[in-house]
């Protein structure tokens, strides 16, 4: 009895830590946030005060650039790039303050060996997610 209890049960621990791992690693919901043109400059609120998301240049996987989140008063932000249906690996970038409300990052999108220029931006500000979708080159 000893010898099929300790396997069963130590089945069940290791199913029990795979979903609650899936659980906890579920991405909070983002508030979307339209945008025509991220190097012109992408706006949105986040608890009533003003966003702003700027692009240094049109992406292109593999190219570095620059994205510069103005956000007064925040004290956290960071992006990540990921397409619908596709896993784009680890690309999470943490944002240095840089003045006046102001942070930045140099980034890089990673490849999509399908050849698609459909990306979110998920962009978290101290806890709060928002999803911007653009087109790369």
């Amino acid at each position: 009895m000893k010898r099929t209890l300790a396997p069963l049960l130590l089945i069940v621990a290791l199913i029990a830590i795979a979903v609650a791992g899936y659980w906890m690693k579920r991405p909070a919901e983002a508030q979307a946030v339209p945008c025509e043109n991220p190097v012109a400059g992408c706006h949105a609120s986040h608890g009533g005060a003003p966003i702003v998301i700027q692009f240094s240049a049109q992406p292109t996987p593999l190219e570095a650039f620059r994205i510069k989140v103005t956000m007064p008063g925040a004290q956290r932000v960071s992006a990540e790039f990921q397409m619908q249906g596709m896993e784009m690996g680890f690309n999470r970038y943490d944002l240095r303050a840089a003045g006046e409300g102001a942070f930045e990052s140099s980034v890089t999108l990673p490849v999509c060996v399908s050849g698609r220029h459909d990306w979110t931006l998920y962009l978290e500000v101290d806890g709060t997610r928002y999803a911007m979708p653009f087109r790369s080159r």
